[in-house]
């Protein structure tokens, strides 16, 4: 019996493992390998380690946290799970269960992106969501925004700190009067005509193909895909969920705890803002949540209550 299972490995789980192990508890971690920021070559925002590769510093934080003997790693998917007496147990995709008297939900969320030919291949690259994160490194060339949401122009309003800014609101997602006016104060330009292809070399941009033939020079694009989330155990376990700007996520309180008492979450799956700091910050308040639930169960068993 663990005390914890941790179902995703990626920042958020390992930042909960890490607070956990620290507590002496009995962790085990559950991951498939796919973390959601893959396709990026750097990571950024990080303090202490700003411009590493993702997955140099994820395997860094996985080697950190597997240094406490009191944590286990289990390579694969967690398919269901179910309450089973005071416990959860949790059944793993190659067979098998493990049990754990804790659920931390980490495995974050799977984007669904925009279906314009040349856009996939160029996704964390010179196709980017996150300003903050990547809009440094093209600080002064020419940005666009490719609107995807009534959340859009919110976006180019940010991106336009960076450098001179299309907005392409794809015939669908146009401003309104003082979305406009407030994008006009940033020199934003604005296109209807739809973008239909991304040109240039390897996964670099060079320009974007408009529906009527015409070629924009672009060095990068930004967008806010839709988000799915990626847990198969949120349905069968009842956890609530709320709608984000951009798609679900998995409503938590001030401990990270769902509504489904000894579950909680943590990362992109936990909230509308993604981004690593955030996701290791979620994730180590879920392990301290996790922690202290553990202790009050304790002194309830004993007919006592915790101190305030």
């Amino acid at each position: 019996m663990h005390d914890v299972i941790i179902v995703g490995g990626s920042f958020a789980g390992l930042s909960a493992a890490l607070m956990l192990a620290r507590a002496r508890q009995r962790v085990l971690i559950i991951d498939g390998g796919r973390p959601r920021n893959r396709f990026a070559s750097h990571a950024h925002g990080l303090l202490g380690h700003d411009g590493k590769p993702p997955a140099q510093l994820l395997d860094e934080s996985i080697a950190q946290v597997m240094a406490y003997p009191t944590v286990s790693f289990q390579a694969g998917l967690a398919t269901d799970a179910a309450r089973d007496g005071e416990a959860f147990q949790v059944t793993l995709d190659e067979g098998g269960t493990a049990h754990g008297r804790r659920l931390i939900l980490a495995s974050g969320v799977r984007d669904v992106l925009p279906d314009i030919a040349g856009l996939a291949s160029r996704w964390g690259q010179s196709v980017l969501h996150c300003p903050y994160c990547h809009g440094y490194e093209f600080a002064g060339q020419a940005l666009g925004v490719l609107a995807n949401s009534p959340m859009s122009p919110h976006q180019a309003q940010v991106v336009a700190q960076w450098g001179p800014t299309i907005y392409f609101s794809q015939g669908r997602h146009a401003p309104d009067d003082a979305q406009r006016g407030a994008l006009q104060a940033f020199e934003v330009r604005f296109e209807d005509t739809p973008v239909v292809a991304l040109e240039g070399e390897g996964d670099a941009l060079s320009a974007v193909r408009l529906a009527d033939g015409r070629r924009i020079e672009l060095q990068a694009l930004f967008t806010a895909p839709r988000v799915a989330l990626a847990n198969p155990l949120l349905e069968p376990l009842g956890c609530a969920l709320a709608e984000g700007p951009m798609g679900p996520y998995v409503q938590v309180d001030e401990t990270r705890q769902t509504n489904v008492p000894g579950v909680f979450a943590a990362g992109d799956l936990a909230g509308p803002m993604p981004s690593l700091p955030l996701a290791v910050s979620s994730g180590a308040m879920a392990g301290l949540g996790a922690h202290r639930s553990l202790i009050e169960a304790r002194l309830q068993a004993a007919g006592l209550k915790a101190v305030a």
